[in-house]
């Protein structure tokens, strides 16, 4: 009997330990994973939405328990950390290695042998070095435990002042939750705009957007650190030029791969710090490990470049192929495109592909576009306005990106950029795609397809 390591009981994880188990009984492989916190297989995607109370519950986002693992013949040890990985070289005879985990609750520690090992250990929350930082009312939103600690701040008072660091998807989320529970709520961002994964024009958008929906969003701030009363909980957050007064701070920078494990194991890793692996998401020199999930850097299809991407929907496809692996098949993963949604009240927000900074720096020439257009045709309820902006390659036409900011019916539009650039298209041939018609659900033409009309003229005149 083979035994297959664990490491990391969430998205990348389970779901590999679980396809691996579907095709391999437990007279064949033995499946030991190891997670450190009180959670396994859950969705962090949905904790702004528990939090804003979207999401009735917790357990909502729960999607299989321990014990619902444990009754598949899969040995989950709940917080239970890997704190050492013992690889056999490269070339050498011998299969595998061991790890060295540490009980979390009694401080135990003991070694398990492997034949082959899946490292999901994910990502950690960017937690800059700050004066205060650590302070009492200052919340990360990483995990469910996280989530709990800061809706049971958010209990003790009806109100009150809150600042949210950063605007990413999870600060503007986060904002949107903190203004239900009737904050007052300031968001400091270091950027030009909220949303970098976004152009500052369609950053820009989102500003005015937010600022009509009482958030105050104040850009260019970096924090210089977080200040604290007589009682040592949080009163304030500071910038170079000002002070922001706040009842609950909550950290919403970005996160990290998690991959110091790996990296002291001598794993390789890539200039974001995240594990490299091939298609088949084994880590490249190491034929008995695999890695997946917010831990590892994957192939950006439009630019050819690797980048770290730490979203659920990566994370389950590429425990997908782990299993495969790990079960005797083969699949692949073959790279993401930067596919992305989020909202803030009721502003969509989308984007995939490439910026014009990303562009400019894999040295892609390219022309952009700019259209207004409708959700539905324009005379039929509910129509509600919408900005895409897109790119293509200057003199092939080849799309490059499409960012929309909208209302509803505005985001999953993406999806149709999102396929054009996964086969490669030209933005004159997305002109001719036979989309979905009828008032209630778009105008006779498509937004998308009325930028890639308007792309494939700029195109032309680039060209002349």
């Amino acid at each position: 009997m083979e035994r297959l390591v664990v490491i990391g009981g969430d998205a990348a994880g389970m779901s590999a330990a679980s396809q691996a188990r579907r095709l391999r009984g437990p007279q064949e492989l033995e499946i030991v994973a190891f997670e450190r916190s009180h959670f396994a297989s859950y969705s962090a995607c949905g904790i702004p939405y528990w939090v804003g109370g979207d999401v009735p519950g917790r357990d909502e986002l729960i999607a299989r328990t321990p014990d619902e693992h444990r009754a598949r013949a899969i040995d989950l040890r709940m917080r239970t950390e890997v704190v050492e990985l013992d690889l056999q070289p490269r070339g050498s005879a011998t299969r595998g290695g061991r790890v060295r985990s540490r009980d979390l609750e009694s401080g135990a520690e003991s070694w398990t042998d492997f034949d082959k090992l899946v490292i999901a250990t994910g990502a950690r929350p960017v937690r800059p070095s700050l004066p205060g930082i650590d302070a009492p009312g200052v919340h990360g939103v990483q995990t469910l435990d996280d989530g709990q600690a800061l809706l049971d701040t958010l209990s003790r008072s009806s109100g009150g002042r809150a600042v949210v660091v950063g605007a990413g998807y999870i600060g503007v989320e986060m904002a949107e939750a903190l203004l239900k529970h009737g904050y007052e709520v300031t968001v400091v961002n270091r950027g030009e705009q909220p949303m970098a994964t976004l152009d500052p024009d369609m950053g820009r958008l989102v500003h005015k957007a937010m600022d009509g929906l009482g958030i105050t969003t104040v850009n260019d701030s970096p924090v210089t650190g977080i200040l604290t009363g007589p009682d040592g909980r949080v009163r304030a957050v500071g910038t170079e030029d000002a002070e922001y007064p706040a009842d609950v701070v909550v950290l919403g920078i970005g996160v990290e791969p998690e991959t110091a494990l790996a990296g002291a194991a001598g794993l390789p890793l890539g200039v974001h710090g995240g594990l490299l692996t091939d298609l088949a998401m084994r880590v490249r020199g190491y034929e008995q490990v695999w890695a997946g999930g917010d831990c590892v850097e994957v192939l950006d299809l439009v630019s050819g470049r690797e980048r770290h991407v730490p979203l659920g929907t990566h994370a389950n496809k590429h425990g997908q192929v782990i299993g495969a692996g790990v079960g005797g098949g083969y699949a692949t993963f073959p790279g993401v495109v930067g596919t992305a949604v989020s909202k803030v009240c009721d502003l969509e927000i989308a984007r995939t592909g490439l910026r014009e900074k990303d562009a400019r720096a894999v040295g892609l020439r390219h022309v952009t576009v700019t259209v207004e257009s409708t959700s539905r045709a324009g005379y039929f309820p509910g129509a509600a306005p919408m900005t895409v902006k897109m790119l293509a390659e200057h003199r092939t036409g080849r799309l490059l990106g499409v960012q929309i900011v909208g209302r509803e019916g505005a985001a999953k539009r993406v999806d149709i950029a999102a396929v054009a650039l996964t086969a490669g298209m030209t933005v004159e041939q997305m002109t001719s795609l036979d989309l979905g018609y009828a008032p209630p659900f778009s105008p006779v033409w498509d937004p998308v397809l009325v930028a890639a009309r308007k792309a494939v003229a700029a195109v032309r005149e680039a060209g002349v």
